[in-house]
């Protein structure tokens, strides 16, 4: 059986005598599954091995009796205060050396062994209660690994859990001094047991300890969830494993995650109170954050929190508009989304989530926010019934890498560089074109995409070398930029080489100078076109490669910065600085060449697509708070089956084509 639409809902926030209305009103709106019990722990074991699960029996006979189904989720992430009372060792401690303490969430040390030990016996009871009930259909484990941990955990078991790691991989101290040049600064080890995990100190860290470090942390949390997965699968066999995950978070490489996932999930709050600004548009980013989680399992993929109204904690985010709520669901549909829970049921009237808002008021009663989610439920949920299953075509694909992306959090050169923000410049080039873009890691096949852009590739191999040499060869479109080739895996820079080291001669270019633009902004020509640039421009000689565009500005004016060169069938292109958008939109214009658009839409007006069994469907959004006109061939036939010419404010349309 599939689901196509959900709930998170929060039964021990509220009254028994409320229990049956609810679900009476989420099966008439057209709810059949929900999400309970991810918070509850302190419930469901309120003294050490005393479980009492009445409760959260009783709620489930009730959805039962409406036809919802139920997912579980181990409550790992809010530990109980008799157990932080008996074992404040599970607290966790950050790179200063505090503790953080208990009353809010969060509040653990994943490799604490004695925590462990309460989350097997939990788990276990949980899973083995639950094993033959039919409806409880699914797990997820913990919530949103890796929420809270961005500075956690640096305490004594997760620095022994790192030296074992270290071991492991290195197995002699000589061998890891070598790799992490701790002849700098007179930082030499003589034993396994003198490294600590990278703590506040004076002055600087030794790069290749805090890459070490960043993987190491990333291995413990997919290592935590595999404890839970494996105990969940041998004590209630038959039932799916999924995780929320969070777009481009970074504690954990989601790609090896998946590998853990029947199927992956995901959070959507577009309209969240942590983003830093309301009025800059942001479709193009919440987009790339799905396109990320469906390549994490390379399926279609479930979003376990949609957002229902309006977001907050302490501070709130804006109102949405109305047929946003509607719009943003769709949206996901739009990138692989074959199932949407809405994040809440119902606004909580306690602690901090009082006003992160639901489908329901804090008074119950049903207001916008229900009667919209309920129109988009009536509406898209035949059509959603029809495109399960559905992927979009291949086109484009994004290299992506956490080992990219930790290595410029540890040495971002400019201060405002970020390897996701940096990314963003081809994704929203990409986006803005209307041409279905993957995500893909290094270990993938390329081979079925016409373009692969792989952004600051600032970890270079021998392998991954090879590998961008055999696709261009083949054929392929690879776009390459600044800071390419400068390090090796183990974070020290590479004196073997020209920059861009081991691809130079893919890129036909050497780099001999750079020049970080701390306090100016950059300027590229082409075709006697000036666009701005920012943050860095590499100053490039050509060798076998051809001048696209030329820096307009400094000492190096007039020398390339955007190059190509042919290489067995295929072209490399490289880019010598950060592009302005409209630089970035000439730039896909270039590498895309060939590749037709799926519609030509205004500005806001957002297209994908997905296929399935010959059956192709198209996806029109209008993100903007105007009308818009669109204009799509006549092969395309509107799903609700009434054509138009122009799309409301925040409205979507789908279309089919054989």
């Amino acid at each position: 059986m599939h689901y196509l639409f959900g709930v998170d809902y929060y039964p021990e926030h509220w009254p028994k005598e409320r229990w049956a209305t609810d679900a009476k009103m989420m099966r008439e709106m057209g709810v059949t599954i929900v999400r309970m019990a991810e918070f509850s722990w302190s419930k469901w074991e309120p003294r050490e091995g005393e479980f009492h699960f009445e409760d959260l029996d009783e709620v489930i006979e009730i959805l039962e009796r409406e036809g919802i189904d139920c997912i579980l989720g181990t409550p790992t992430a809010a530990p109980p205060k008799w157990m932080i009372d008996r074992n404040p060792e599970i607290q966790p401690m950050d790179a200063e050396g505090r503790r953080y303490f208990f009353g809010g969430r969060h509040h653990d040390c994943q490799s604490n062994p004695v925590y462990r030990e309460h989350i097997r016996r939990f788990v276990t009871a949980f899973a083995r209660h639950y094993a033959q009930n039919p409806h409880v259909v699914g797990w997820q484990v913990d919530n949103e690994l890796g929420n809270s941990h961005g500075n956690l955990c640096y305490c004594p078991s997760c620095e022994k859990r790192f030296r074992q790691w270290l071991k492991q991989k290195y197995q002699t101290i000589e061998w890891l001094n070598q790799c992490w040049g701790t002849a700098f600064w007179s930082q030499g080890y003589t034993s396994f047991d003198q490294i600590t995990a990278p703590k506040m100190t004076t002055s600087g860290h030794n790069p290749s300890q805090q890459l070490d470090w960043k993987r190491f942390c990333s291995d413990l949390v997919l290592e935590f969830h595999q404890f839970q997965a494996d105990i969940l699968r041998q004590a209630a066999p038959g039932k799916f494993i999924t995780h929320n995950l969070m777009g481009f978070s970074d504690k954990l490489d989601y790609h090896r995650l998946g590998e853990q996932l029947d199927f992956a999930s995901h959070d959507q709050y577009p309209g969240g109170h942590f983003h830093a600004r309301h009025d800059v548009y942001r479709a193009d980013f919440h987009a790339a954050e799905l396109d990320l989680v469906r390549s994490v399992k390379k399926k279609p993929f479930w979003i376990m929190e949609q957002q229902s109204g309006i977001t907050g904690w302490e501070i709130l985010g804006r109102t949405p508009r109305p047929g946003q709520l509607g719009l943003w669901a769709m949206q996901c549909v739009a990138h692989g989304a074959d199932t949407i829970l809405f994040f809440r049921w119902r606004s909580c009237l306690m602690g901090t989530e009082q006003y992160w808002h639901g489908i329901l008021p804090h008074n119950g009663e049903p207001g916008r926010y229900y009667r919209e989610i309920k129109a988009f439920m009536d509406q898209a949920g035949p059509w959603m019934e029809e495109m399960q299953g559905a992927m979009p075509p291949k086109e484009a694909a994004i290299l992506f890498s956490y080992e990219q992306d930790y290595a410029f959090a540890i040495q971002p050169h400019h201060p405002d560089l970020r390897y996701t923000q940096h990314l963003m410049t081809y994704y929203g080039a990409l986006h803005r074109k209307h041409i279905p873009t993957d995500f893909v890691r290094e270990n993938d096949d390329w081979s079925g995409y016409k373009v692969l852009i792989a952004p600051l590739q600032f970890l270079m191999t021998p392998e991954l070398s090879a590998k961008l040499h055999a696709y261009v060869a083949g054929g392929g479109r690879l776009v390459l930029d600044f800071r390419c080739g400068v390090k090796d895996a183990h974070n020290l820079a590479i004196s073997t080489d020209t920059l861009p080291c081991l691809v130079h001669d893919l890129c036909g270019i050497r780099v001999t100078e750079y020049d970080c633009l701390r306090d100016a902004v950059g300027e590229v020509v082409w075709n006697g076109e000036a666009y701005e640039s920012y943050l860095w421009n590499d100053i490039i000689e050509l060798d076998t490669a051809t001048m696209l565009a030329a820096y307009g500005k400094e000492f190096y004016q007039g020398s390339p910065a955007i190059t190509y060169n042919a290489y067995g069938q295929g072209k490399t292109y490289y880019v010598g600085t950060q592009m302005s958008p409209a630089l970035a939109d000439r730039m896909i214009e270039e590498v895309t060449a060939g590749i037709a658009p799926l519609a030509d839409t205004p500005w806001g007006v957002e297209v994908t697509q997905r296929e399935k069994n010959g059956k192709r469907y198209l996806f029109v959004l209008n993100h903007t708070g105007t009308e818009q006109p669109i204009s799509l061939p006549a092969s395309w036939q509107p799903m609700d089956g009434k054509d138009v010419s122009a799309l409301p404010p925040y409205a979507a349309k789908v279309y089919r084509r054989a």
